[in-house]
């Protein structure tokens, strides 16, 4: 941040806001002694004033000698002191955090009485459970996948109720250190796909589980993008599918947890968080301290609908900052690096994916703009003009006539596509009604080109499930050929895009390569305790990771019943679905009648 100048003029500005709120502080909390492990401190919270307490402890019957008021006013005009060398943009951030922590604290006294919540009218929603598939053949493929996720959900209820994952061999919970002690990643997950497949028992003793056991007042570390994507996501499509109050209780609480991370000089936020703390940082791999674009540029869904919740605009704020630090930076090729440094502002090393560290980002832009009944012409803008760079500077085709995205690393291709990748075939058709210059059948195009692709890196596998990543470079296409890329943890973007391409063109083609996926997920994922991973998709002995991803149930499975549903079943019209595929409701919902 530099060097700062002592006894900079500058440093006065907002100087009276700064002393009012040092002398007059209510409650008096000092700044917690800092944390083992030699972290840094968070900065004190509002609530500390010295001079207030004192004078409150002497008019309670004189406990407080006047040596103890001296000793704590000159302890205050220190603080002072030493607030007034801070730099004017320092002192700003100060006094907004003050206010923010002093709004968070009036919401949770509010929330301890009641819930605090404004009266939201709860509308039925549209397609929430569609039709029954007319086709008898269809109709016994969908009954199919809603008996695997029976399966998946019967065995993550018996061997890990409660923990947020299940290993399916050794038959017992598997947490993963994303969610710090947060526990129910499995539960949270699933709601929806529960509602949608008319599963009604289980969705209520799920819900009466998250009613009784789930807890966000936990002493840990989370990520903020697993935690908003899947627990924040879930909730919230629980609550607009059921309108269940908890589900909106819960989901807003926790938001109001996550708030903190965007504490940063540029209110870029940190990924992970200690929610207890408030103190956040950025993994220590990460390009120079710096924050991950599908990290930052994955909230922006869940926290507009956490304010249309919670009437508090806060939420809304903090993404549409996250846009307008964006759109200052110079794009290199008009395309958006992995890597965003929240201290400085400027970005990390010049690594373009879309794949993992870059993909939901761009998925965002575009569904914000869905989610907005279309109004949101900045999002609109800035999707439209990122695929134009990706056409330009990614996407290629092999020798053997494949359709791929590659990596750009600082100007250089590599010649690699991750499964993460294959979301954006399915991606490019959402948007192709709304594409500029009647490019709409070339963006269909472009969503079946990498359909198929995406399909060869099934086909070519021995198990006819995709590998982590494949290459097209040393005469090789669609195949893994490092061994840390062949494994399969049930991941959905293949299916995903099956699903986006089946609704907008009805191809039957996406519907036998979904269901070749089913009987591959079948003869070697489905193990008696449920569903796992697998090492090596080119060898013909399954390997099995023993982890059930909670993402199976929320997405793989979701997507396939899609697939084989009628198009009623959360129309697109209607709804728009986050990154963990829980599905919002459009704008129009929203609005009270």
């Amino acid at each position: 941040s530099g060097s700062r100048g002592g006894g900079c003029p500058a440093a006065w500005v907002g100087a009276d806001s700064l002393l009012s709120g040092v002398f007059f502080h209510s409650a008096a909390l000092q700044p917690p002694p800092p944390p083992p492990g030699g972290q840094p401190r968070a900065p004190p919270q509002p609530g500390g004033g010295p001079v207030a307490a004192a004078v409150v402890a002497a008019a309670a019957g004189g406990a407080g000698s006047l040596e103890r008021i001296r000793a704590d006013h000159e302890r205050a005009l220190r603080e002072a002191k030493e607030t007034l060398q801070k730099l004017p943009e320092e002192i700003r951030r100060d006094i907004r955090q003050d206010k923010e922590k002093l709004l968070q604290d009036a919401r949770g006294r509010k929330e301890a009485g009641a819930p605090g919540l404004p009266q939201r009218l709860f509308r039925q929603p549209v397609g929430a459970v569609g039709q029954e598939p007319s086709d008898p053949d269809v109709r016994q493929k969908r009954d199919k996948i809603k008996e695997m996720m029976k399966h998946a959900w019967d065995n993550y209820k018996r061997y890990a109720w409660g923990l947020n994952e299940l290993k399916p061999i050794s038959k017992q919970g598997h947490s993963s250190n994303l969610f710090g002690n947060i526990q129910g990643a499995t539960i949270v997950d699933a709601l929806d796909t529960l509602y949608i497949m008319e599963m009604k028992e289980e969705f209520k003793e799920a819900k009466e589980w998250v009613e009784k056991n789930l807890d966000f007042n936990v002493n840990a570390e989370i990520s903020v993008f697993e935690v908003n994507i899947r627990f924040v996501g879930g909730l919230l499509s629980a609550y607009y599918l059921s309108g269940e109050e908890v589900f909106r209780k819960k989901a807003v609480e926790l938001g109001e947890k996550l708030l903190p991370a965007f504490n940063t000089p540029t209110g870029i936020p940190w990924a992970l968080l200690n929610i207890k703390s408030g103190i956040g940082r950025n993994w220590p791999w990460a390009s120079g301290g710096s924050s991950i674009l599908a990290e930052f540029g994955t909230l922006h869904l869940e926290f507009v609908h956490l304010s249309h919740l919670s009437g508090n605009p806060v939420f809304a704020e903090k993404v549409m900052n996250i846009r307008k630090v964006l759109n200052r930076l110079d794009k290199p090729e008009g395309l958006y690096p992995n890597y965003l440094n929240p201290s400085s502002g400027q970005w990390g090393q010049h690594h373009v994916s879309i794949g993992g560290l870059g993909d939901s980002f761009y998925e965002y832009l575009l569904k914000a703009w869905l989610m907005t009944d279309k109004t949101d012409e900045e999002g609109k803008k800035m999707y439209y003009d990122a695929v134009q760079a990706i056409e330009t500077h990614l996407i290629r085709k092999s020798s053997g006539g494949l359709t791929y995205i590659a990596e750009w690393k600082g100007g250089l291709l590599e010649h690699k596509m991750g499964h993460l990748t294959c979301f954006a075939g399915g991606m490019f058709a959402l948007g192709a009604d709304g594409a500029p210059n009647d490019r709409t059948g070339h963006h269909i195009e472009l969503g079946a080109e990498i359909a198929r692709t995406c399909h060869e890196s099934y086909d070519r596998t021995s198990m006819k499930l995709g590998p982590e990543a494949f290459r097209f470079d040393g005469g090789v296409e669609a195949i893994a050929t490092r061994q840390n890329e062949k494994y399969y943890i049930l991941r959905p973007e293949v299916i995903e895009t099956y699903m986006y391409m089946w609704r907008l063109t009805h191809d039957p083609k996406y519907r036998q390569w979904g269901w070749e996926a089913v009987e591959a997920l079948e003869k070697h994922c489905r193990v008696d305790g449920g569903y796992s991973g697998i090492r090596d998709v080119y060898n013909n002995h399954e390997s099995h990771d023993d982890v059930q991803q909670s993402f199976f149930l929320s997405e793989t499975l979701k997507y396939l019943y899609l697939l084989f549903s009628e198009d009623d079943l959360l129309p697109f019209e209607h709804w728009v679905f986050n990154t963990e595929a829980h599905p919002l409701p459009l704008n129009h919902f929203l609005e009270e009648k």
